[in-house]
């Protein structure tokens, strides 16, 4: 069963952006869409681009190195058929929670 575990501060990440964490010894992506909270894993399924690092739209993310996009919601890609991990969240105390 997955446990919520802090990710990062509420105040580090804007909206309308992203950032990369390190939470469990995974390698993490937190986007902030109009203050709703988002998880995924960091790591495009392409080429392994930094997904934290890409451009926010809406709940469309473009990873920096080839312009694959993904919900960021639910990890589905609008580019192809691929998917990364998306994590349920929940903010506590001014911090961001993901279940992993």
């Amino acid at each position: 069963m997955a446990t919520f575990v802090p990710v990062c501060a509420t105040g580090d990440v804007a909206p309308g952006t992203g950032k990369t964490v390190t939470a469990q010894g995974k390698e993490l992506a937190v986007f902030n869409v109009d203050g709703t909270f988002h998880v995924i894993d960091n790591e495009c399924p392409h080429r392994g681009g930094p997904l934290g690092e890409g451009e926010l739209e809406g709940c469309i993310l473009t990873c920096p190195w080839h312009s694959w996009q993904f919900d960021v919601r639910t990890g589905e890609s609008i580019t192809d058929d691929s998917k990364v991990t998306a994590y349920e969240t929940k903010v506590e105390g001014g911090h961001v929670l993901a279940a992993i």
